[in-house]
């Protein structure tokens, strides 16, 4: 089988998330919680021979990929569809907790060259973007043609941290009176024509950020995430270990949070006259700072650039309260 996406910060995920020490050496279990076309589950699997491990995606076609690929492991690989923080909410009791939890949360590269989604620019596609088309879900160019021109200007400005969010929400707004926005090339030529003309030859392409505040919203990625975060670490084997690769500023923002509370001797708010939350910490933070590609997995794989690595070693469970003030948008 072609594979399209090579996986980030490999060597570093297997170095951190060994199961190899004590009490995980046999039998450890694992939750690829952004499966993917199986990359990182294939280099566990192949690196520790008695580990097993549950993928989780959201998206049936690259999930085949990945069964595909990771058929030769036979019943040490297990599949979910569907999303995970819903798996992590009804985790399933007859399941033994997991020893070790993985979050990718990149977007594959497979989803930009063999989609047909939209997630990309460079080629003319459907502006979809969703990971799971039978979701339900508005797609890219409903939340394009549909939503009102300060509301879109606010959620590219949120999601996508771009600067000029005014006059791409603007020029959008003008476009779809002449007709509805159907395709990725249409927006991002419409993108590239509303940014000033010095900022549309510069490192990234001006419809970049426009693309990912999209892309958020139609799949719900920063809505979900405190809930995953919080479900898996519940679930987690006392012990275990949990590591979040993430991309971009707000997506490292949340992680960074809620790592920090667990990791806190007490989250009780100031105003509380008795602590609540048990005075204990839940984790230890294994990676005090973010664990970042070498300059030369960046030389090979250009995408790994901005991704940031972290891990914690769960203790005890943790509280509502830790959870609390971690919130999605």
């Amino acid at each position: 089988m072609e594979v399209v996406h090579t996986p980030v910060l490999l060597r570093e995920c297997l170095q951190w998330l060994s199961p190899e020490e004590e009490p995980f050496a046999h039998d450890a279990w694992m939750v690829d919680s952004t499966l993917g076309e199986g990359g990182h589950s294939e280099a566990f699997l192949s690196q520790f021979p008695t580990l097993h491990i549950i993928g989780i995606d959201a998206d049936s076609a690259i999930q085949a990929r990945a069964k595909e690929r990771l058929a030769q492991f036979g019943g040490r690989m297990h599949f979910y569809n569907g999303w995970f923080a819903d798996f992590y909410a009804a985790y399933p009791p007859e399941m033994p907790k997991p020893n070790l939890i993985l979050f990718d949360l990149g977007i594959s590269v497979f989803h930009y060259e063999r989609s047909g989604r939209g997630f990309s620019f460079r080629h003319d596609e459907p502006l979809d973007m969703r990971l799971n088309p039978d979701s339900g879900r508005e797609s890219a160019a409903d939340i394009a043609n549909g939503m009102r021109e300060e509301e879109l200007a606010d959620l590219i400005y949120r999601y996508g941290e771009e600067k000029f969010s005014r006059r791409i929400a603007r020029a959008i707004a003008s476009a779809r009176q002449g007709g509805r926005i159907e395709s990725s090339k249409a927006l991002a030529d419409i993108i590239f024509d509303a940014v000033p003309a010095g900022c549309r030859y510069g490192r990234i392409h001006p419809a970049t950020r426009t693309f990912q505040a999209l892309r958020i919203a139609v799949n719900g990625e920063l809505r979900r995430l405190p809930d995953a975060l919080h479900g898996a670490f519940q679930i987690l084997a006392p012990g275990g270990k949990m590591g979040v690769i993430t991309f971009h500023s707000l997506e490292d923002r949340l992680v960074k949070q809620y790592f920090r509370n667990v990791g806190r001797q007490c989250v009780c708010p100031p105003e509380a006259a008795v602590c609540q939350c048990g005075g204990m910490r839940r984790a230890d933070i294994l990676t005090r700072k973010p664990v970042c590609p070498t300059a030369e997995e960046v030389r090979e794989n250009p995408p790994s650039r901005s991704a940031k690595l972290r891990v914690v070693r769960k203790i005890r469970d943790a509280t509502e309260l830790h959870r609390a003030g971690v919130e999605g948008f």
